[in-house]
């Protein structure tokens, strides 16, 4: 068979099996967005749930999940970049550093349970945080640290040495090279495993059933050690053991509806930050 048809073959397959996915993808979107959009109002938005989670709106859900999302990006994204720069900019090739990244390829493998169950032993129970929004966002840190970490190394492996080089022949140490040259270049790359973090945080229900989530908490959390709510959770209550599951269904899909929105707020703001990066980066 000629190279060109073999080729062409090729790309037509991938080209079928792309659209393919994307139209899976759109029609999940178009199935919630159908279902959500009639639940979703203003009060819907902004009130407390009411009536056995039948009516009234899921504020403590979203205010929950935001808390967590924030927390769990603040303690895991500082670490994670901090570990990537180790393992790729100080570590010398070795037996530890290759035992280290099997450890972390590993760990991004865990089942998310696995570290809930850990979160409760570690953080509720043995340093006494209790279920709190700090105990669940430290066991979700903990869930994305590893993607961070690897997509951190990769990210600063693509970085030319040449530009490493340079900086030493100027006279800059290895830290200075690092955070001025090396990072910036990097960041781009390095937001994507921020980008994946916040989207997988912002849709586990595991690790916070066992660290956070109450199933029914009509108020708003005032510190680190409260309880709350979450919009994982929240869904999967609605229906599986709700007061009411077929009166609830409409805020189910409602609800399924708003957590979409904010995964894709978040991930839209993440890549204009990714942008005004590489734009930054051009220009230098």
């Amino acid at each position: 068979m000629n190279k060109k048809v073999s080729e062409a073959i090729a790309f037509g397959i991938f080209r079928v099996l792309s659209f393919l996915l994307v139209g899976v993808l759109a029609l999940i979107l178009l199935f919630i967005i159908v279902r959500g959009v009639e639940a979703i109002s203003w009060d819907f938005l902004t009130k407390m749930p009411s009536d056995g989670m039948t009516s009234g709106g899921i504020l403590p859900a979203i205010v929950g999940t935001l808390c967590l999302m924030f927390g769990s990006i603040v303690f895991a994204f500082p670490i994670g970049v901090l570990s990537g720069i180790y393992l790729n900019e100080y570590l010398k090739e070795s037996k530890l550093k290759r035992f280290l990244r099997l450890m972390t390829n590993n760990l991004a493998g865990i089942p998310s349970i696995v570290f809930g169950l850990f979160g409760m032993a570690l953080f509720v129970n043995k340093l006494n945080f209790g279920d709190s929004i700090l105990a669940g966002s430290l066991t979700l840190g903990l869930m994305v640290l590893p993607v961070i970490i690897r997509t951190t190394e990769e990210a600063l492996k693509m970085v030319p040495n040449s530009l490493r080089v340079a900086s030493y022949a100027l006279g800059a140490t290895r830290l200075q090279t690092v955070f001025r040259i090396v990072l910036p270049i990097g960041m781009p790359n390095v937001l994507t495993g921020l980008i994946l973090s916040m989207g997988r945080v912002s849709g586990e229900t595991a690790p916070i059933l066992f660290t956070v989530a109450a199933y029914f908490l009509p108020k708003l959390p005032t510190s680190i050690f409260d309880q709350t709510m979450a919009l994982p959770y929240h869904l999967y209550v609605l229906v599986t053991s709700g007061t009411n599951i077929e009166a609830s269904r409409p805020m189910a899909y409602g609800t399924a509806l708003v957590l979409v929105i904010m995964v894709l707020i978040f991930n839209l703001s993440a890549n204009l930050l990714r942008r005004k990066f590489s734009k930054k980066v051009k220009l230098k």
